[in-house]
């Protein structure tokens, strides 16, 4: 996994996300600031950081400008190089994408054993969609990560022994006012709550301060907190006792998760100056209340209410060739059926069936398939089709539930998971380098993905380098026009190209270069010049190259 990430990481120029984070980041790093980007909280952008740091790039203090315009004056316009810049941003990303595999592993192994922990990590380190977002310097896998994390120490809480508090009944609080949080492991202790509790917290304070959309993990994991309580009562407890451990159960996960936010914004400036840079958008009616409710920051309140303008947008869509404005309920699971590996997917269904019928693995259905299928309705409920990234918590958390597959003492278990978890793996090896626009068999592999999905599904920008190196050995010396989706500047990278859409259409000879998105969604102009063009190569299976 380490390897397909990292080639991966070192061949891909920046996506369209990308920029904003990495100068965000190094805005943070330099100017301890909260001005750009503001719908995502800081602390995935701090990871980021981490590579921004090590790369050590030249910084203008006095640009002033959008986030977009921000990332592409520190890339292009500030005497940096982009491609060192953005492996170095994305190396952290890497590294918590291993990490999270380990997570991964010992759920499963916790769950079924060894063998079933090795299959989950297989199904986790080959997965097209891990890979793919995991070497970038986005926002996407951090979150799902530490959701799963989170999760993961909640179901160890309810397996490990509560430490016995040492004094006083179980209604004595550790509040010294009340509005004091002191989120040590010595008073959750005092109230008889298990350091995995609090230590859950942080994980789910970490998703949420890199993704505001983890916000809907809330109150299942506060449930699953108090659950997780309960099945750690003592032998002769009360049923009230066992209750008021349970409701400081999750009081504990919501207060470490409180901190662990208010603590991402102070790192980035202690005095929480905030000065947005674009206006922020005034939201009414059962959302206004709910976000002035939130007990975070103004700047993350304000994020949110960016979010919920964006929830309002009309924005463009494309499945199975269909082109449609606004959002369809089931896009997520379509497009998980066609990016997700088909021995994948038997084994998530297998795996679903196993965690719910099988006695003794029954009780870790909650924990795996409830975050799962909340976060997923969350998603499919949002305004932008944009790609599975929005649910790349879904291989996390199934893969764990896969793993429990071969916990059916079935003779013919570990060859069915043995031979499905090969079939993944060639899969995926197949695909190697080209992650992005991955599709199974089924769907024809990553040539065909552009005729069913677009954006991150297939065309993330990630290939103007590649489109370059194709440029120079092939095509040398030809008129290029180019349609280009992405954050990518061409000319940093030698492209020298004109925009056809600016010239009448009988002056456009030569090479029509265009990304797979803006073909998808192409009208007019557009349209009508792809149509009289004969396409004639690809490049990265996601931009297409036709001859005029």
């Amino acid at each position: 996994m380490a390897v397909a990430m990292v080639t991966t990481a070192v061949q891909q120029t920046p996506t369209i996300d990308e920029p904003v984070y990495v100068g965000t980041a190094a805005e943070y790093l330099h100017e301890h600031r909260l001005r750009h980007n503001p719908e995502h909280p800081p602390l995935g952008k701090l990871v980021i950081g981490a590579g921004v740091a090590l790369a050590d790039p030249h910084v203008d203090p006095s640009f002033e400008g959008d986030q977009g315009a921000l990332g592409r004056h520190l890339l292009y316009e500030s005497g940096n190089d982009p491609w060192r810049l953005m492996l170095f941003a994305r190396l952290p990303v890497i590294v918590l994408t291993m990490l999270f595999g380990l997570i991964v592993f010992a759920f499963a192994r916790e769950l079924a054993g060894t063998a079933a922990g090795l299959a989950a990590l297989c199904l986790y380190a080959f997965s097209p969609d891990v890979i793919a977002h995991g070497s970038l310097a986005t926002l996407d896998v951090p979150a799902a990560g530490f959701v799963l994390t989170s999760v993961w120490l909640l179901w160890r809480a309810r397996r490990r022994p509560r430490p016995r508090p040492p004094f006083s009944s179980p209604f004595s609080l550790p509040f010294s006012g009340p509005f004091s949080l002191p989120l040590s492991l010595s008073s959750a202790a005092r109230l008889g709550v298990p350091p995995a509790v609090p230590l859950a917290g942080v994980a789910l304070g970490a998703a949420l301060a890199t993704k505001m959309s983890m916000l809907a993990a809330v109150p299942v994991l506060m449930a699953l907190a108090a659950l997780s309580m309960w099945w750690a009562r003592e032998s002769g407890e009360s049923r009230r006792r066992t209750l008021v451990r349970a409701f400081a159960g999750a009081g504990v996960l919501a207060l470490a998760a409180v901190a662990v936010v208010w603590a991402s914004y102070l790192m980035v400036d202690p005095r929480l100056r905030w000065t947005p840079e674009q206006p922020v958008p005034v939201v009414h009616g059962l959302r206004g209340v709910a976000v002035d409710l939130l007990p975070f920051p103004e700047a993350y309140r304000d994020g949110m209410r960016i979010q919920f303008a964006f929830e309002n947008h009309p924005w463009q869509g494309f499945l199975f060739g269909r082109l449609y404005t606004g959002s369809l309920w089931y896009y997520l699971p379509a497009a998980l059926l066609v990016k997700t590996p088909l021995g994948m997917l038997a084994l998530w269904a297998a795996g679903a069936v196993t965690v719910t019928s099988v006695r003794r693995l029954r009780p870790a259905a909650p924990y795996l398939l409830i975050p799962t299928a909340v976060l997923l309705g969350a998603a499919m409920l949002g305004s932008r089709d944009f790609g599975v990234r929005y649910a790349v918590f879904v291989p996390l958390f199934l893969a764990v539930a896969a793993g429990c597959v071969l916990g059916v003492r079935r003779r013919w278990a570990p060859v069915t998971v043995a031979a499905l978890v090969l079939f993944v793996v060639v899969s995926s090896v197949r695909t190697c380098p080209y992650y992005l626009p991955y599709s199974n068999e089924a769907f024809g592999g990553p040539a065909q993905t552009r005729l069913r999905l677009h954006d991150s599904n297939v065309d993330w920008g990630q290939d103007l380098g590649r489109l370059a190196d194709r440029l120079r050995d092939r095509y040398r010396g030809e008129r290029i026009w180019l349609v280009y989706k992405g954050s990518g500047v061409p000319s940093a990278y030698g492209i020298s190209a004109s925009d056809p859409r600016k010239v009448p259409a009988r002056e456009v000879r030569g090479l029509l270069v265009v990304s797979d998105s803006s073909a998808a969604k192409a009208t007019g102009r557009l349209a009508e010049l792809i149509d009289s063009s004969r396409p004639i190569d690809t490049v990265g299976h996601s931009i297409t190259i036709y001859r005029r």
